[in-house]
């Protein structure tokens, strides 16, 4: 499938969810074993964010009614962290709101990723937004491995998203972490009225940053933010279909299920969605809302056969 175009992607829509799920199915074997990735954050500052991203609850332009804090201290993050570990998690992101931390946040984060990354067995990971060169390498020698900063849409359709930075300001932040050395962890959210192809287009500038991991996030919309009566935009199926077509255009690339999953999709269609090419999962709860329980997730990979990565 490497000379296929956008058209013919595109296409694979067409196809049954059964037939499509058998073809995403072997690439994913192909080039996995089976074990899965599980990676777990901490919101270490929520809330106040200058961006005005349509979705999101911390955007400051936005009306949620979420419950802000200033950054936390080291010892509650290394807390935090560890219980992730005990918790069958070999990853462990930092994450704040905002654009960027000031100088005075910064130092006191990289305290956060010195703490973290010295815990034996579990790797660090971080997403502080917007940053330059200088602190990418900062965060870097601290002990960031892997850094999250997603496209979340298409190049197309940023504008009908956020209007308060630009879509290259996202993908240079990711081509500056490759240049140092920092793995990309580079996703998506659906289902915020985006069209098949934008979401092709979001895979295939994946497909050019080429990041270790790529989340999919499922737009769950939050009472408060501009998005919020956007339920009907996506269905289960065609979630499912999008993930098939992902693995599809990315065959090496690891996919987690982010965001969003357990209240867009049932637990057959997260098991499907597993066995379409879904090889690392977000445990836990997420920045402004509830995730999947961490003890029903185990189950679930049990009963397809599917250990966690050590």
């Amino acid at each position: 499938m490497q000379n296929y175009t956008k058209d013919d992607y595109l296409k694979l829509y067409d196809k049954s969810l059964e037939e499509l799920i058998e073809i995403s199915n072997t690439i994913t074997k192909n080039n996995f074993s089976n074990k899965i990735e599980v990676c777990s954050i901490i919101s270490a500052k929520t809330g106040g964010c200058s961006e005005n991203c349509k979705y999101c609850a911390q955007s400051k332009h936005n009306h949620a009614n979420i419950e802000c804090h200033s950054l936390l201290d080291v010892e509650t993050v290394k807390k935090a962290a560890l219980s992730a570990k005990n918790n069958g998690a070999s990853r462990f992101c930092i994450v704040t709101s905002g654009r960027k931390p000031d100088k005075k946040e910064f130092e006191k984060i990289l305290e956060m990723i010195k703490a973290v990354s010295s815990i034996e067995g579990l790797h660090c990971c971080a997403s502080l937004g917007i940053l330059n060169e200088d602190e990418i390498k900062e965060i870097k020698k601290a002990g960031v491995e892997r850094y999250n900063h997603n496209i979340n849409t298409s190049k197309n359709f940023h504008k009908n998203i956020c209007t308060t930075h630009n879509f290259e300001d996202r993908i240079r932040v990711n081509k500056l972490m490759a240049q140092e050395g920092i793995e990309n962890c580079c996703g998506v959210i659906i289902g915020m009225g985006e069209s098949r192809s934008d979401r092709i287009d979001m895979a295939l500038t994946l497909k050019d940053l080429n990041p270790k991991t790529v989340p999919i996030n499922i737009l769950n919309p939050i009472k408060g933010t501009p998005l919020e009566n956007c339920f009907d935009t996506i269905t289960q199926e065609e979630i499912l279909k999008t993930i098939c077509i992902f693995r599809i255009i990315l065959p090496k690339t690891m996919l987690r299920y982010a965001g969003g999953r357990n209240i867009r999709l049932n637990k057959e269609n997260q098991r499907k969605g597993i066995i379409a090419g879904i090889n690392s999962i977000l445990a836990g709860n997420y920045l402004t809302t509830d995730g999947n329980d961490i003890n029903s997730d185990k189950e679930m990979l049990n009963e397809l056969n599917l250990e966690l990565t050590k």
